[in-house]
């Protein structure tokens, strides 16, 4: 009796890729504004809309923490280190200023939605559960990305740098995440 192997075409394997890098990223940025809510603390006047973005954020990876067990999907082997990255980001960006976290905010979410899209575009119809809660996410996201910039994203120091290695960061983290 032979295996069956993934092949290329093959949806299952790219599936289970999905819901582990949507589980690691939504678990690094429940550990982001951990990290922002560490240095700014709860009676920051940013506190509120952190603390909502962080408690969607969360209600997020619990969904994808559902979905590494019921479909048997291997979790991301860098979990310890999105841990700490993710904290270390928040806290360095809120240090920097309630600005600079918003900026992180923002660039982290452009690449989410980004990311979400591509995935959306690549499910179809062929996942509706995967797809419908993505979907969902990638509203919030948006919120997220909106709220961000209304709250002064834009005018942290060297926003256009940090907007950018952000970005970049969330792409390696993204490719790191599908395959390790």
């Amino acid at each position: 009796m032979s295996h069956a192997r993934w092949k290329p075409g093959d949806r299952r394997e790219p599936v289970k890729a999905m819901i582990r890098v949507d589980q690691a990223g939504e678990y690094g940025a429940t550990r982001i504004y951990a990290g922002q809510l560490a240095v700014l603390g709860d009676r920051h006047p940013a506190a509120r809309a952190i603390h909502h973005m962080a408690t969607q954020e969360e209600r997020h990876r619990a969904f994808f923490d559902r979905m590494i067990a019921t479909r048997g999907v291997r979790p991301t082997l860098m979990q310890p280190f999105w841990n700490v990255a993710g904290f270390a980001l928040g806290a360095v960006t809120a240090a920097i200023g309630p600005e600079a976290a918003m900026a992180c905010t923002a660039a982290v979410e452009t690449d989410i939605d980004k990311h979400y899209q591509a995935q959306r575009d690549e499910l179809g119809d062929s996942d509706p559960e995967l797809a419908d809660a993505i979907a969902d996410f990638q509203a919030e996201e948006l919120e997220h990305r909106d709220h961000a910039i209304g709250a002064g994203a834009e005018n942290a120091i060297a926003y256009p740098v940090m907007f950018g290695m952000i970005r970049l960061g969330c792409k390696v983290a993204i490719a790191a995440a599908k395959r390790i």
